[in-house]
């Protein structure tokens, strides 16, 4: 095979690649940007990408915010009987995934995340840096 077809070839098979890659990420459902304002996500047929985005608060000034109200929303629907112990929700173009583990934050659904709250033994939310004990259990005093 000559060197230009050769060259021909490979611009192609890259080209095909390169839509193929955009293709995947346009069918990549969005968090909303809307300033201040935290979602619920919740499945739903009848909606683009199989989502519904369901407004849970306005007005909250840092994603930890957002975060707070939907595990209220999760604890509220576990004590009317609800078995659904994880959630989904949405903040400024970012979603938060809540689980018995604690809370985490990403830019996809699917892709990675990056861990920001912690559950405490009696299940309450954290940052995980404040979490320090000794080895015995006692808590760390902190020096002015």
């Amino acid at each position: 095979m000559r060197p230009v077809y050769k060259t021909a070839l490979m611009v192609g098979m890259l080209g095909a690649a390169g839509l193929g890659l955009s293709a995947c990420s346009s069918t990549e459902v969005e968090a909303p940007m809307d300033e201040g304002v935290c979602y619920h996500v919740g499945k739903d047929a009848t909606q683009k990408g199989g989502l519904r985005f369901n407004v849970v608060a306005r007005d909250q000034p840092q994603i930890e915010f957002c975060a707070a109200r939907l595990e209220e929303m999760r604890l509220r629907f576990l004590r009317l009987g609800g078995t659904n112990r994880d959630m989904v929700g949405a903040y400024q173009g970012q979603f938060i995934f809540i689980d018995r583990g604690g809370v985490k934050f990403g830019k996809t659904l699917t892709g990675q995340r990056f861990f920001a709250l912690t559950r405490t033994g009696d299940g309450r939310l954290a940052i995980p840096g404040a979490i320090q004990r000794e080895i015995d259990g006692r808590p760390i005093a902190i020096a002015p």
